[in-house]
């Protein structure tokens, strides 16, 4: 368990006091499967917390569904960076998410915007992260089975399919729901 004072912090990074005071959305990373013991604790001292649960219906058992966190392992709090002992005293938090130590605060326009979306009953389940730049495997459509290099552009997904041999590439559009994360292939 990583626990840094508030001098550690400051000698550390430039953290102005006032900024220190106030309330901000920190991600605070879990033990496995502990997300909504967490969340009772904190519910029970008080403290902001945000929790997104999605419906999983499984298919093979006859409509049995559970609620598990849309983001596994992590719970989201609001909390003051001061007061984060509270929140890291808790049995089955590892840490905040943060860098050299020190927790970094999420952007709150990001955490409020999924919270409206969840309260008014938006219909969300994880997928897998995606990075631009990355390998990924097209899973589905005339190109099922290809690797590629993920790009961007006017928010749609793209991927670069190359012959080696020939030293050449295309990029073709791709909708995210057919493409997987992958490692490259091995040489």
């Amino acid at each position: 368990m990583v626990l840094s004072s508030a001098s550690d912090a400051l000698r550390h990074e430039s953290v102005d006091l006032p900024t220190y005071s106030i309330c901000r959305w920190f991600a605070a990373y879990t033990c496995s499967r502990r997300e909504k013991q967490i969340a009772r604790e904190l519910d029970l001292r008080s403290l902001e917390y945000f929790l997104p649960l999605y419906q999983l219906t499984r298919r093979h058992s006859e409509a049995k569904s559970a609620q598990l966190p849309l983001f596994p392992g992590y719970i989201f709090v609001h909390i003051a960076l001061r007061d984060r002992l509270q929140v890291l005293q808790l049995s089955g938090v590892v840490r905040l998410v943060g860098f050299s130590g020190v927790p970094v605060a999420l952007d709150d326009g990001e955490i409020e915007a999924m919270r409206n979306a969840m309260t008014r009953g938006v219909r969300a389940e994880p997928y897998p992260y995606i990075r631009i730049g990355h390998q990924a495997e097209i899973l589905g459509g005339p190109l099922k089975g290809l690797r590629g290099k993920v790009l961007r552009r006017n928010n749609h997904f793209r991927v670069v399919l190359s012959i080696d041999l020939l030293e050449r590439s295309i990029v073709v559009d791709v909708d995210a729901a057919d493409l997987a994360a992958c490692t490259p292939k091995a040489a």
